[in-house]
């Protein structure tokens, strides 16, 4: 992909970015305002850090089993055009951007995170954006998965749709990286993950990561509904796991298509041909359009049984955004809170992965939480 323009704000060392950037059309400014979502795409800001930008996601709710990670806001907007992006209802500046100031970053993730050594903190950097998704967004990534290589108690979550991971490859991750990959049947791809990568390429950078020593987390999430879905969600979970061993696969995560009732039109507006918005949706506690309960659950048992039969059993699997009764519908148990589902990942982590967690975490500290 090819930015129409790129603007370096006068704070930052444009030298640290010529290699990285076409010259033809870099120039020093502040940020350019683009009003539409779309053609934000197209127009890279790199800035300053302004603020704090470490917190929980904001779609934790205390009346849903979320797995409370927590998140970095650097990146704002994405390259893709996936129909569903809930950041085509949520963006003002739509222009994308990116704080260069890693130092800055990490120091305000090391005081925050200090305050409860016990915990293993997973921080996430994709709440308003792809990880990786483009250049220089990797090179981006890779400065700060060395940064994290020294925080002993946190894990940074790098997600993605796309292939990009050349940056991350001889990088001294020191173990602190998952590179995750949202993961849909290629029939979803092409018509609803816009300009994202296909399938296979999506999984020949697991393999390329893997090799690197890196953990690989999979997000099936939103599985969406169509005619012919068990079998593409079948072939989606074979394609993975007959190129991936699941002993590298640190975490997967499910959940289902859900945006806000207002984003219904934005969606048919931007993205006309999509089918997704004429499927049966019912309105949930958080203001989310679902598909209707029973449907969800059989989704999601279909998808877990199949993740069984590809040996990927082991890996630590949960649900996002959903109630305990859904939980125990498809796993036949629930976490008693956040809390304990927190603590759930950070044990697996330290039974499956002890060179990442190596003291087993303190459950009662964790039930103790509160949000």
């Amino acid at each position: 992909m090819t930015f129409k323009t790129v603007t370096i704000h006068p704070e930052i060392d444009q030298a640290n970015w010529e290699r990285l950037l076409p010259a033809s059309n870099v120039r020093v400014g502040p940020s350019p305002k683009m009003s539409d979502y779309r053609q934000g795409k197209r127009h890279l800001f790199i800035g300053p850090k302004r603020g704090q930008l470490f917190h929980l996601c904001a779609s934790l709710d205390p009346r849903y089993i979320c797995c409370s990670t927590h998140v970095v806001s650097h990146i704002s907007n994405c390259p893709f055009e996936c129909t569903y992006c809930f950041l085509q209802n949520y963006l003002t500046d739509t222009t994308l951007s990116v704080v260069a100031d890693t130092r800055a970053i990490i120091e305000e993730i090391r005081e925050k995170t200090s305050e409860q050594p016990w915990r293993l903190f997973r921080i996430g950097t994709w709440e308003l954006g792809d990880s990786i998704g483009v250049n220089p967004l990797n090179e981006m990534a890779a400065r700060l998965v060395m940064e994290f290589a020294s925080l002993d108690n946190c894990i940074l979550k790098l997600r993605t749709k796309s292939d990009q991971v050349t940056p991350l490859l001889d990088v001294d991750h020191g173990g602190r990286c998952v590179v995750s990959w949202t993961v849909n049947p290629q029939e979803v791809i092409k018509r609803e993950e816009i300009g994202t990568a296909p399938l296979g390429k999506r999984i020949g950078a697991m393999e390329q990561v893997a090799r690197a020593g890196y953990p690989i987390g999979l997000h099936f999430d939103p599985m969406i509904f169509f005619k012919g879905w068990q079998r593409a969600y079948e072939k989606l979970v074979e394609a993975i796991f007959n190129r991936i061993n699941p002993k590298s696969v640190i975490w997967i995560s499910i959940g289902s298509l859900r945006f806000n009732p207002e984003m219904k039109k934005k969606i048919e507006n931007n993205y006309p041909n999509t089918k997704i918005t004429s499927a049966e949706l019912v309105l949930g506690d958080d203001n989310k359009l679902r598909y209707p309960r029973p449907l969800r659950e059989g989704m999601y048992r279909f998808l877990l049984e199949r993740l069984r039969d590809a040996g990927a059993d082991e890996c630590f699997t949960y649900l996002c955004m959903e109630r305990p009764n859904v939980w125990q519908n498809v796993f036949g148990r629930a976490p008693r809170s956040i809390g304990h589902l927190d603590y759930l990942i950070a044990n697996s982590v330290h039974n499956r992965f002890p060179q990442i967690a190596p003291a087993p975490p303190q459950k009662e500290l964790y039930l103790s939480l509160e949000y």
